[in-house]
């Protein structure tokens, strides 16, 4: 017979702890964003810990020799009811202390689509702290939907590698090999979904030369009005599109 405290009671809790760079840049980013220091141990051994609404993150020393510009160093999950919320306030964080929103580099916070499941925060030491929704899908279908065919499919598989491999890079190459492919037979509003997509990538990827070519088709596009909002509604910053989503729509349904 066992007593009560023998028995083993559902009650854990894990708190990751990550492998830290550089103390003061670690401490000054996560303050800036929220984050309450609830540990500051530089003697004998660093230790750091945070907290933020209901979890937490510790910091220990990281290995010698470690390179956080190759971002392989570490990471967790942080499960949510849902995801937005947390990326609007960790964006309005970045801009109030920042004046902008840290989207290239370290650190940085990767963009959040409408409808996302999930999104990254990168810390100064590259550590991959992802916020991912609990009803996630579990399966993903890498190459695109079976469902799909043609540029759909490929506008699908690149949404994949952005949002879940966040591999900005290879999304690029699907949608601009995809839009050659099969640009001739896809839909206006899938056309209009890839060009939007490209412009975004090419701005990412610090590449603004190919935005002029990209924004030019689609200007030539003419789409209907809800066809309008989902375009705008698939880049995470619809600003990116002025001056080459067209102004003038079709009536609700095409002729």
């Amino acid at each position: 017979m066992t007593t009560g405290d023998e028995r083993i009671v559902p009650d854990e809790t894990t708190v990751p702890l990550l492998p830290c760079v550089s103390v003061d840049e670690t401490l000054a980013f996560w303050q800036a964003l929220g984050f309450e220091v609830t540990w500051n141990q530089r003697k004998p051994y660093l230790y750091l810990a945070f907290r933020w609404s209901g979890f937490e993150l510790h910091y220990g020393a990281a290995s010698a020799g470690l390179d956080p510009t190759l971002e392989n160093t570490g990471g967790c999950l942080v499960q949510v009811g849902a995801v937005a919320p947390y990326h609007a306030a960790f964006v309005a964080a970045m801009r109030k202390t920042y004046g902008k929103v840290l989207g290239k580099g370290l650190p940085r916070i990767t963009r959040y689509r409408p409808g996302a499941s999930r999104f990254s925060i990168v810390d100064p030491s590259g550590n991959s702290i992802v916020f991912i929704r609990r009803d996630e899908p579990e399966e993903l279908e890498y190459g695109g939907s079976k469902r799909l065919t043609g540029l759909a499919k490929v506008i699908d598989n690149a949404q994949i590698l952005r949002e879940f491999k966040t591999d900005d890079r290879a999304a690029f190459r699907a949608l601009n090999s995809g839009l050659r492919r099969h640009g001739e037979t896809a839909s206006d509003l899938d056309r209009a979904l890839a060009l939007a997509a490209l412009i975004e990538l090419s701005i990412a990827l610090e590449e603004p030369d190919r935005v002029p070519g990209w924004g030019a088709r689609l200007r030539e596009i003419r789409l209907t009005g809800p066809e309008r909002e989902q375009v705008q509604r698939a880049v995470a910053d619809p600003a990116v599109l002025a001056g080459w989503l067209p102004d003038d729509t079709l009536p609700h349904g095409r002729t």
